[in-house]
């Protein structure tokens, strides 16, 4: 059964950035060995893309005018007026998660929902109920402060680790399945 999964690097101490949305720790480890294969076995699966409003004005201020995910439907929750990409198939969304979770399951046809950035979104369907797995690839980096994995308000329940790998430079994928979810 296709999945919600958030995919997802994540400083040793538990941080996706800076608090000043900076990156570079985490992009000093781009092209690690196995870091690519693992994204590229993980985007195979994903038909389509959930994504906050901050990542997505990270990713135009960063890369303007290209769209890493051409032929993938995106959805990106925002506040603000964006556009898209010429070739992009974005549609932007004021609401809450469950409100659209049905139109992410028809776009993805089949095939697995990718949550990418932010911390906040993700918490979000995970409050929901919705999440049903994290992909976290910890980088040997300590920031001290920053944005969050997944900044939920109390514990969650127990995840269960279905698998771990080291991969290249120190980096170690984790897998987890929330609230249960059957494999």
């Amino acid at each position: 059964m296709p999945r919600i999964q958030y995919y997802v690097a994540a400083s040793l101490d538990g941080f996706i950035a800076t608090s000043a949305d900076d990156l570079g720790w985490l992009l000093q480890f781009d092209g690690f060995e196995g870091g690519t294969e693992s994204y590229e076995a993980f985007m195979a699966g994903v038909g389509c893309i959930v994504m906050g409003g901050e990542t997505y004005a990270w990713l135009m201020a960063h890369e303007p005018g290209q769209w890493p995910y051409p032929g993938t439907p995106c959805y990106v929750f925002t506040h603000h007026e964006h556009s898209a990409p010429p070739g992009a198939d974005i549609t932007f969304v004021r609401g809450q998660v469950t409100e659209f979770v049905d139109d992410f399951r028809s776009d993805a046809a089949g095939k697995n929902i990718w949550v990418v950035g932010g911390g906040n979104l993700a918490a979000q369907f995970a409050a929901a109920g919705l999440l049903d797995e994290i992909i976290l690839s910890v980088i040997p980096v300590v920031l001290g402060d920053g944005k969050r994995l997944l900044p939920v308000q109390g514990p969650t329940p127990a995840l269960e680790l279905t698998a771990s790998r080291t991969l290249g430079r120190g980096v170690v994928e984790l897998r987890y399945l929330l609230g249960g979810t059957a494999s």
